[in-house]
């Protein structure tokens, strides 16, 4: 199964043709595009926005796992904490 629609594709494809052209702006500012990464991150949030199948971004999916790798004295101190505070509210 494909990870990337065609309609995705495409807009990646004018996204790079705008940028060999110099005509591909960032957002709302006026400077030129010149980067092969940042037309193609252009490209696919153009994508997302018209509703084509993208994956979300890596921010987002990092968000939704949350995992946190913790030091070992920083996992016993919040331990510490946790039982603190159970303590207190008795």
């Amino acid at each position: 199964m494909a990870k990337y629609s065609k309609a995705a594709g495409k807009s990646v494809k004018t996204a790079m043709r705008k940028m060999k052209k110099g005509k591909l702006t960032s957002g709302t500012s006026d400077k030129k595009v010149t980067s092969k990464k940042q037309a193609v991150a252009i490209g696919l949030s153009e994508a997302r926005e018209k509703g084509a199948k993208v994956p979300a971004k890596k921010q987002q999916l990092r968000k939704k796992r949350q995992v946190k790798k913790l030091h070992p004295l920083k996992k016993l101190l919040q331990k510490r904490w946790r039982l603190r505070k159970r303590l207190r509210k008795k």
